[in-house]
């Protein structure tokens, strides 16, 4: 272990690690000096993202999705926002809002699976506002 980032957990959540990842070399001064460049990175990623869709390597578009990813928790570093805890609760806030459409559909005597996309959508609006 001579490295900076040599004793960072391998066993860790990967929203976490990475993490942990940035804040140790931030330590050191590799890091963003402001939430613009971070969101620069962000729109960088996604164009890259786009591109490896449009040329279709299945390994490039997953390495642009982590890459992407990595950059949306530096934002979250930056903003002083939890990732990990962030995607939980936003996990939850989709399961009720989805149970909620489930719901609503089997209430009208009707089936999910019958159920268009728009008007799906309609309910998740509701779901939203209530």
């Amino acid at each position: 272990q001579t490295g900076i980032l040599d004793d960072v957990a391998l066993n860790l959540p990967a929203l976490v690690r990475s993490l942990k990842l940035q804040k140790r070399a931030a330590r050191v001064g590799f890091d963003w000096p402001n939430i613009l460049k971070v969101l620069e990175k962000i729109k960088e990623e996604t164009k890259e993202l786009v591109e490896a869709k449009e040329l279709g390597s299945q390994e490039k578009i997953n390495e642009e999705f982590g890459d992407l990813i990595f950059s949306i928790v530096n934002l979250g570093r930056h903003l002083g926002v939890d990732s990990e805890e962030a995607l939980k609760k936003t996990n939850r806030k989709f399961i009720n809002r989805f149970r909620f459409v489930e719901d609503s559909i089997k209430s009208q005597g009707g089936k999910i699976e019958n159920t268009t996309l728009e008007e799906m959508e309609t309910l998740w609006q509701q779901a939203k506002n209530s």
